[in-house]
């Protein structure tokens, strides 16, 4: 990504050694700063608090939290402790787990004084892979996209849910990858942004995205992208995943399967794009099987802006007393998914689908 010309990664570390670099997502799109998360206690609380979010991002976080803990106390003792407390930081994305499991399967075998340069190490790796991951996926869902405007005079438009793009990853993003590369190879693309309800991340950090790219975008209310694609103005959907069954679901932002029942009436493509450190295996059934994490009320009930004066406030928007519910990701059954567009591919929603791109499951299936 490119802020005001100078290219970021959304984690790295920091130049003095002092710990880990992250842009704070809870400051955006008024305000682009970076915080240092020095402890693994902090990085538990950017992943809690979603200064940093997104399932990539969110493991690569978590893999560099592990790291900073062998750098406090490389023991056994806290290398299960820490692996435990920064699991149980964000419960749906599964990239979470995947990145604690990979760090410690390599710690484990290690002494104590080898473990802190051996996680930093790791941790690095995880990250330099979602990039690679993530620009390849941008690659083969860009051909999507160019099938389509091949198809069309103008503008091919592209509808995406919550934010999929550079600030969920590394670098690139995963749903919004595509689209950028498309965007970069001539190809004509629009985008329409759903705001996302109730943490904005669609009016607040794709849009910031596509803006600092020069991707043409409008943003809309989350209840008019079944509108707009009844009136032949949405030519496909594209969204991310927090965790893909092996069978095809996907689990995404609250509010992805109401875009994905619309899309199926209009016969509208709808994809998911997602690394392969997304995809867990060991779940057929996602609406059964996947946990929904509950966040706070005060996400519905509040909105946090800046005025027209410049400062910021926190509204409440919410009849006083009135109880709030607040899952923050949906399922979308895999019969509902027209292809999922992986580092290695494009499949079809389906485990024969997905063991095509990744065969070495076949033996653990």
């Amino acid at each position: 990504m490119k802020i005001d010309g100078r290219h970021y990664r959304t984690i790295f570390p920091a130049p003095d050694g002092e710990g880990i670099r992250v842009i704070d997502q809870t400051r955006l799109p008024f305000a682009f700063e970076m915080k240092t998360l020095k402890t693994e206690a902090e990085a538990a609380v950017a992943i809690r608090t979603m200064i940093v979010r997104g399932a990539p991002l969110i493991g690569a976080t978590a893999a560099y939290g592990l790291a900073l803990a062998m750098r406090e106390d490389p023991s056994d003792r806290n290398l299960d402790g820490a692996r435990a407390r920064l699991a149980a930081t964000r419960p749906t994305a599964i990239n979470l787990a995947w990145a604690l499991d990979r760090v410690a399967g390599v710690l484990g075998p290690l002494s104590p004084t080898e473990r802190e340069a051996a996680a930093f190490a790791e941790a690095a790796r995880i990250a330099d892979e979602d990039v690679a991951s993530c620009r390849a996926i941008g690659e083969h869902g860009a051909a999507v996209i160019a099938g389509i405007a091949r198809k069309k005079t103008g503008p091919v438009n592209v509808l995406t849910h919550c934010n999929a793009g550079w600030l969920a990853t590394v670098d690139w993003g995963t749903a919004l990858a595509p689209i950028y590369v498309a965007h970069d190879a001539g190809v004509p693309v629009h985008v329409w942004v759903d705001e996302t309800r109730p943490r904005n991340q669609g009016a607040a950090l794709t849009a910031f995205e596509l803006n600092a790219h020069g991707v043409p975008h409008t943003v809309i209310a989350d209840n008019a992208g079944g509108h707009l694609m009844q009136h032949g103005q949405v030519d496909l959907c594209i969204v991310g995943s927090d965790r893909t069954t092996s069978t095809g679901d996907v689990c995404n932002k609250i509010g992805t399967y109401l875009k994905a029942l619309a899309a199926r009436d209009c016969g509208v493509p709808f994809y998911a794009a997602l690394p392969f450190s997304t995809i867990d295996w060991t779940l057929t059934d996602g609406v059964a099987g996947i946990p929904i994490e509950e966040r706070d009320a005060r996400e519905v009930t509040h909105l946090t802006g800046r005025t027209d004066d410049g400062a910021f406030a926190t509204v409440a928007v919410v009849s006083p007393g009135s109880p709030v519910a607040n899952p923050a990701f949906d399922v979308t059954p895999a019969r509902l998914v027209t292809g999922i567009i992986t580092e290695r591919g494009v499949a079809e929603a389906t485990p024969e689908g997905l063991l095509g791109l990744y065969p070495e499951r076949r033996a653990a299936a």
